[in-house]
């Protein structure tokens, strides 16, 4: 990345998912950024997802500030269940882990990470999302669960990014659409021939992270750093 300085630092939440490692490989890769600290359910500090408790332990041990944020969290099929296909397939459970894997616990993410980031420099916090969560661009329906946790994911993304610039006027927040890539999220709805390898899809999104401007105001593009309607 070149918008970020000589000499960055990044940080990548759930480092060991398939995009997450890759990402990781990536930004090592990258002679610009001098530090790539990678935090998951298996590292040291670890968090999860479902413990708020757990993520403000694993931020209290990092000493910022850092030049980029990448949060590769989040599940399509949860507890052996996959999205649903139509509203008789709703149920209260798989609901709610949705949007406990899939919103809230993004959420505490930014609530306890943000603040390491910098605050005289251009920085980035980047958010896995989905194209599926564009309410506009939902032709198909289905998947209830998933649309609208990633929906949600959106919005919280929104509205941090405009408190977030008060303190941090170069802040670049952005929802991520990585693109339909190789992983077990997706092996058992797309063939892996039709897919992007987790490099490609990374590479193409550090190319459009690298080019978005800071705003009062969240980003929500693809892999190929095309705008993505809300």
């Amino acid at each position: 990345m070149k918008s970020l300085g000589a000499s960055y630092r990044a940080l990548v939440l759930g480092a060991t998912g398939a995009l997450g490692a890759a990402f990781v490989e990536a930004l090592q890769a990258d002679a610009a950024c001098v530090d790539v600290v990678g935090l998951s359910r298996s590292s040291q500090p670890s968090f999860r997802l479902e413990d708020e408790a757990s993520m403000a332990v694993a931020a209290a041990a990092l000493e910022g500030p850092f030049q980029l944020i990448i949060d590769a969290t989040g599940a399509l099929t949860l507890d052996g269940q996959g999205p649903e296909k139509h509203m008789g397939a709703l149920n209260a459970q798989q609901l709610a882990r949705a949007f406990e894997i899939n919103t809230i616990g993004p959420a505490l993410l930014l609530k306890h990470f943000v603040p390491l980031l910098g605050t005289e420099q251009r920085c980035i916090y980047a958010k896995l999302s989905a194209r599926v969560g564009s309410i506009s661009d939902n032709r198909k329906g289905g998947w209830y669960g998933y649309r609208a946790a990633k929906a949600a994911l959106n919005m919280v993304l929104q509205t941090a990014a405009i408190e977030a610039a008060r303190k941090r006027p170069q802040l670049v927040v952005a929802a991520m659409q990585p693109g339909t890539v190789a992983s077990n999220l997706s092996a058992q709805f797309v063939p892996a021939k039709d897919c992007l390898t987790p490099a490609q899809s990374v590479a193409g999104l550090l190319r459009a992270l690298d080019a978005l401007p800071a705003q009062a105001a969240a980003h929500f593009v693809d892999h190929q750093g095309e705008a993505i309607a809300w």
